[in-house]
């Protein structure tokens, strides 16, 4: 069963809707995450359209109010803990010049040696092994360099 194609009909009412639903759409980008911008919007649109007859808990409100702090505080934890981590890759990294390092090369086989420089440039520190530059998480094994 083929099904044919509908072609819709403009109307000028309908072009204006149209590319004015169109323009206010790329003009707003949804946000992806909630935050207190976000929630005072909800809180503030809640209260302006409640029924004065029942008005928000307040009890209701207060507990909203510390659920979106203490959100703040665990994404601020959050963030920290990467940037702590982060940190300790760095120093890591960093006390590994000049130890003997091990790794697997491109072949699969086990390779060593003095490690000489280390790179931050991405997310992950880089060492520089002789003449390869290896990712600190595939460092096998590290050994003084006398050894």
């Amino acid at each position: 069963m083929t099904i044919d194609a509908v072609a819709a009909t403009a109307t000028p009412f309908a072009t204006a809707t149209t590319s004015a639903t169109a323009a206010s759409t790329t003009a707003a980008a949804p946000k992806k995450e909630l935050d207190s911008e976000v929630f005072m919007k909800l809180l503030v649109t809640q209260l302006t359209n409640q029924d004065p007859s029942t008005p928000m808990d307040t009890n209701q409100m207060i507990s909203q109010t510390t659920q979106l702090a203490m959100m703040e505080q665990l994404t601020a934890m959050s963030r920290n803990s990467s940037e702590a981590f982060a940190l300790n890759m760095r120093q890591a990294a960093t006390a590994l010049i000049g130890q003997r390092a091990g790794y697997l090369d491109a072949a699969g086989a086990p390779a060593s040696g003095i490690v000489s420089k280390v790179s931050f440039e991405g997310s992950i520190p880089r060492v520089t092994i002789g003449d390869v530059t290896v990712a600190l998480d595939a460092i096998t094994s590290v050994t003084p360099a006398s050894a």
